[in-house]
């Protein structure tokens, strides 16, 4: 029988396989839609659904709501939004291929923040794997070619560092709260401030031009995907399983999403993966494998025992 922390493992690896495969289907969207636009209807749509989940189904939980929840709620939110407004900005500056790259380097970052923030012991195990599926991504997304620095990379680098702070701070921050107000918390943050940012970076045009982009085919499903599988469920699987799991196994499984996508885009766009690109994705999948073969490390207790989440609310959440 699966422990728990296997539970949360292939809980997150189902997350990661769901943004890899929908990848296709958002990168089409954003073409007609401006991105900050795109992320603010997709994480205000994703923290109404959550919210209305919880008043029809867990309606208990919002008794456990708090103030200091709902300011690490919004701290998550601002890395989540970090994390993609910096990958959006610097992709006008950079390469795909750098930016997927740079950002995925959140794989390395995270153990050692969780060495500093939850005291977790810096592991070899932890470090190998890390490394291992930085070079697989390094291969599968060079294959055929070379990297090189440009003017955007800091910004994306910035981003890992965001993505790589959501992940640590995630690791804290679920284990105190019920898990479904605490992600609908996040994703109304991340939305509002795509929104805001959205409107004063973007010519996003009257709105009745900006209905039409919405109503178009290829955005307004990329959107319903997004509002309900690869965020609101996404992030709520998240919040859950880093209750049992590690940052630095969350980050080396989150590392699998661009093999995913590599795969999905052989399947249904016609590409073609290198010798160096498969290798690429032998180094994540053996990365992702090593990670496994560590015992996990507990997650912090939480402060209270009322905001505590009994084992049997955490299952069914």
């Amino acid at each position: 029988m699966l422990k728990r922390s296997q539970w949360a493992d292939l809980s997150l690896l189902l997350v990661a396989f769901m943004w890899g495969c929908t990848f296709l289907i958002v990168q089409s969207a954003v073409g007609a839609l401006p991105p900050l636009a795109f992320n603010a209807v997709r994480f205000i749509g994703a923290a109404v659904l959550l919210v209305l989940i919880t008043l029809v189904f867990y309606r208990k939980q919002w008794r456990q709501t708090s103030w200091k929840m709902l300011l690490h709620g919004s701290i998550l939110g601002i890395f989540l939004f970090g994390g993609y407004a910096f990958q959006t900005i610097g992709l006008l500056y950079t390469t795909t291929s750098n930016a997927g790259f740079i950002t995925g380097l959140s794989v390395v970052i995270v153990p050692f923040l969780a060495a500093l923030l939850l005291r977790h012991r810096l592991s070899r195990i932890s470090l190998i794997s890390a490394l291992l599926a930085a070079a697989g991504l390094y291969l599968l997304t060079f294959s055929g070619g070379g990297f090189t620095l440009n003017r955007g990379d800091s910004l994306v680098l910035l981003c890992a560092f965001a993505f790589a702070l959501h992940i640590s701070f995630t690791g804290i921050y679920a284990p105190r709260y019920p898990a479904l107000p605490l992600a609908a918390v996040q994703m109304a943050v991340t939305g509002l401030l795509s929104l805001v940012f959205s409107l004063f970076t973007e010519n996003l045009g009257p709105l009745s031009q900006l209905s039409d982009m919405i109503m178009q085919p290829e955005v307004l499903i990329a959107l319903l995907v997004s509002i309900g599988p690869t965020s609101a469920f996404a992030f709520w699987i998240q919040t859950v399983s880093q209750q049992h799991t590690t940052p630095s196994r969350v980050a080396v499984i989150f590392a699998t999403e661009p093999v995913f996508a590599a795969l999905t885009g052989v399947l249904f766009a016609g590409e073609h993966l290198g010798w160096s690109a498969v290798l690429g994705c032998v180094c994540i999948l053996t990365g992702m494998i090593a990670s496994e073969l560590q015992p996990g490390t507990p997650s912090p207790q939480p402060d209270t025992p009322d905001t505590c989440i009994t084992d049997n609310k955490e299952i069914s959440a």
